[in-house]
């Protein structure tokens, strides 16, 4: 058992092969438990659920299109995300754009020189849920008012 908490977080996506090849392959995430409809993913170190649901139920009426305006930029909400230290958002960041990668949000720092700098990038796994990965270079930035 980590000695820090850990999210646990199941997100719907319609195809698992697609959601094996993003979280598994490209993302780096290992495979625990899974059967034909669920997989568990280590995503840095949490624990991510992927569950196929081909056609969303009624309580699923989230607006894909909602942003919330964020130093200039139109983050995607709902989003989730994981906090990584620098070196290791930077090599996160290179692997994604070398795979052709089409980022909601490039990689940029933003909040510059001011509470909460940070490093930060924004994409869509294939079933459209969006992903937010950021770094900051001082840790007690993170809850920065």
């Amino acid at each position: 058992m980590s000695d820090r908490p850990r999210f646990h977080l199941a997100i719907r996506v319609d195809d698992i092969g697609a959601a094996r090849r993003f979280y598994g392959e490209l993302l780096g995430c290992a495979e625990g438990r899974s059967s034909t409809t669920w997989v568990d993913f280590d995503m840095f170190g949490h624990q991510l659920v992927v569950h196929v649901v081909p056609s969303p139920g009624p309580d699923a009426a989230v607006n894909p299109r909602a942003v919330n305006a964020v130093d200039g930029h139109d983050v995607p909400v709902p989003h989730f995300g994981v906090i990584l230290d620098p070196a290791a958002w930077a090599a996160l960041a290179d692997r994604l754009t070398a795979a052709g990668i089409d980022f909601v949000i490039r990689p940029h720092t933003r909040f510059v020189g001011e509470a909460g700098e940070q490093s930060t990038m924004f994409l869509l796994d294939p079933a459209g849920n969006a992903i937010e990965f950021k770094a900051f270079a001082d840790d007690a930035q993170v809850f920065a008012t």
